[in-house]
């Protein structure tokens, strides 16, 4: 599985980057906005030249022909870039023109195993099942991932299954274990996956130890 980033904030990626455990970022108006920028394709590029892999950048028009405009618009600012398309009737039927054309989709907004089915048949790269929100209605989210992962692995759709809206670690493995392509994350939760308390312990247990050794040798 791999590791995209959910935040448009530059230092967030760049010490993602860093570990070496980021392969993509996604972003939105709304985390673009968070960070005071309103230049959408200046954050895009300067996000896609650091990861250096995908960056889904979200279409704001909601009828069809706005739609593909905006979004052959973005696709051509990086070749990094994937639109990101809301999973809509207008939404679906854009990306089913998008995707003969060879632009690569993000559909977004995605909360069911037929809407990823929709999105997958169109010729959407990606599809992003919103875990945490369909939590939050009182929906298994987790359920939709493994759904999509079933179906796309048993009729060999090369679409790939995003877990999105992820709130904690938890949510990361049982994304993991079920088979996820790929799992966005908030800065966050990246922290969170390396934290522990016994690792904690342990390492200032090993550093004690050792001064307690190198001390006896210098006597």
């Amino acid at each position: 599985m791999r590791l995209w980033l959910d935040t448009a904030n530059i230092e967030e990626i760049r010490q993602g980057v860093r570990l070496g455990v980021i392969s993509g970022v996604t972003t939105n108006p709304s985390l673009v906005a968070k960070e005071g920028d309103g230049n959408l394709q200046r954050v895009v590029t300067e996000i896609c030249e650091l990861v250096g892999g995908p960056v889904s950048a979200e279409v704001v028009a909601t009828e069809v022909e706005g739609i593909l405009a905006e979004a052959r618009r973005i696709a051509r600012w990086h070749q990094h870039v994937v639109v990101k398309i809301p999973c809509t009737e207008a939404g679906v039927q854009a990306i089913s023109i998008l995707a003969k054309e060879g632009v690569r989709i993000n559909m977004t907004l995605t909360f069911s195993p037929n809407q990823g089915l929709l999105g997958a048949l169109a010729g959407a790269t990606y599809v992003s099942p919103f875990l945490g929100r369909l939590d939050d209605v009182g929906h298994d989210g987790m359920q939709v991932v493994a759904d999509l992962v079933e179906i796309y692995d048993k009729y060999h759709l090369p679409t790939q299954v995003v877990a999105a809206s992820v709130r904690h670690p938890l949510h990361m493995v049982a994304a993991a274990k079920i088979g996820a392509h790929i799992a966005t994350v908030p800065y966050k939760v990246l922290q969170q996956m390396l934290q522990h308390p016994l690792t904690d312990v342990g390492l200032a247990r090993f550093l004690k130890d050792w001064q307690q050794v190198a001390g006896a040798a210098v006597l």
